[in-house]
């Protein structure tokens, strides 16, 4: 039986990610600082060659993917996005951290969403059926392995949700520019929808 392995991997830092700020679906570029990471991540450990890569939309996923695989085709997953934090997207934790809604939202829940945001719900749900096009994908056309360049959010809710052994979320978390790499049959998938979590990534080089 054939074994498929995809390495979900977060993208780099952002100038939001620097500022403290809530960043969903906002656009914000890769910053220098991170720019600087990923080109001494690449030099001191190794990413796992892809045979495809398959990214969020958002152009932070977009411009990492092409850094590490910039020969690989990049194939836009939009299932893959971060969370909508509606109207905590772009704020600073200091300016709503007295907030009502705030505080309600942070009390977590499937279906507690931010104002005008998103449900954790309606992500795992449409986490599920973007890795479940990756599999599909990857077992209909042959591809061994692949790459995947998204969220640490989307990260930490997929590995938690469809991952064995099974952990929570946030043992998922991963750094910028980390990740884990996943192993999964069709088997597997298709009864379980699961996958077996393998290890961390970047790998030490030998």
């Amino acid at each position: 039986m054939v074994t498929y392995r995809i390495h979900f991997i977060r993208h780099a830092l952002t100038k939001a990610n620097e500022e403290g700020r809530y960043c969903g679906i906002t656009e914000t570029p890769v910053s220098e600082k991170g720019r600087r990471e990923m080109v001494k991540k690449a030099e001191e450990f190794v990413y796992p060659p892809a045979d495809k890569v398959y990214v969020s939309p958002l152009r932070r996923c977009i411009d990492t993917a092409a850094f590490l695989y910039p020969e690989g085709y990049a194939r836009v997953v939009p299932e893959l996005r971060e969370m909508n934090f509606g109207d905590f997207e772009g704020k600073l934790l200091s300016d709503i951290h007295d907030a009502p809604e705030y505080k309600k939202f942070i009390k977590g829940g499937l279906d507690n969403p931010p104002p005008n945001g998103e449900s954790l719900r309606s992500v795992v749900q449409r986490c599920f059926e973007g890795v479940d096009f990756i599999i599909k994908d990857m077992m209909q056309n042959g591809i061994g392995s692949a790459a995947v360049v998204t969220h640490g959010g989307i990260i930490m809710n997929m590995l938690g949700c469809f991952g064995l052994p099974k952990y929570p979320p946030n043992e998922y978390a991963c750094d910028f520019g980390e990740g884990f790499t996943v192993l999964v049959t069709a088997q597997m998938w298709q009864q379980s929808g699961a996958f077996e979590v393998a290890g961390r990534l970047p790998y030490e080089r030998e």
